[in-house]
């Protein structure tokens, strides 16, 4: 017997389409946003590799990591500093670019700049920042924590 297969749906986000019936499409990036000149070399390197693979792929990079487990962990260089980084490696590359926030009131701003907002596992309960991203027109990802329940 026959599963019947799930009705094709398309999302356009940067130059990249995704859908069920479509190819895979890559995140990549550093964990955190070390320095303009860091980014925009690996964000070169990987549009070049994207191209020559002829794979869709997203820029991944976070302008704070607010979600340490250690208090003294590396944060990032924050958001002042970040999103025009940001904004940059989307221009020069043409990379869509995803990356985290923390507050309800980074929605915006970062919005502006970056082609998808995603909400990091450690803040997937926080209503207020789940709520807020559907306002601007910009794609939302919420990674679900493994410690999280369904339906909670």
């Amino acid at each position: 017997m026959t599963q019947p297969s799930a009705v094709p749906r398309h999302i356009t986000i940067g130059r990249i389409t995704l859908g069920n019936d479509l190819p895979l499409v890559f995140i990549v990036g550093p964990n955190t946003l070390e320095s303009r000149a860091h980014a925009l070399e690996m964000s070169a390197a990987l549009a070049e590799i994207a191209a020559k693979l002829k794979i869709g792929l997203f820029y991944k990079t976070s302008f704070d990591k607010a979600n340490r487990t250690a208090i003294d962990g590396a944060r990032g260089i924050g958001l002042e500093a970040g999103l025009p980084i940001l904004a940059d490696i989307r221009e020069r590359t043409g990379l869509p670019v995803l990356t985290d926030i923390h507050e309800p009131q980074q929605c915006v701003p970062v919005a502006e700049v970056v082609d998808v907002l995603q909400i990091p596992a450690f803040l997937c309960r926080q209503t207020d920042l789940l709520l807020r991203p559907a306002r601007p027109a910009n794609p939302s990802t919420s990674r679900r924590a493994s410690f999280s329940r369904r339906g909670t």
